[in-house]
């Protein structure tokens, strides 16, 4: 499978300017699983500026 780098760089609403992950989804995904947390992706724009990438602050940005 081809990664599709150039598009996902036009959709990703992370705001960490200094990361080598953007656009490589995969690579993005396996790096904060591995830490116990979810990528910028993952929550609201509010949230996602905090750079608290942990379970519980995606608990308590969707109100779960």
């Amino acid at each position: 499978m081809e990664c599709k780098e150039k598009d996902n760089r036009r959709r990703c609403t992370c705001t960490y300017t200094g990361c080598d992950k953007t656009g490589v989804c995969c690579d993005c995904i396996q790096y904060h699983l591995a830490r116990r947390e979810l990528p910028g992706c993952c929550f609201p724009p509010e949230a996602e500026r905090t750079y608290d990438r942990t379970f519980k602050a995606f608990a308590r940005a969707w109100n779960l």
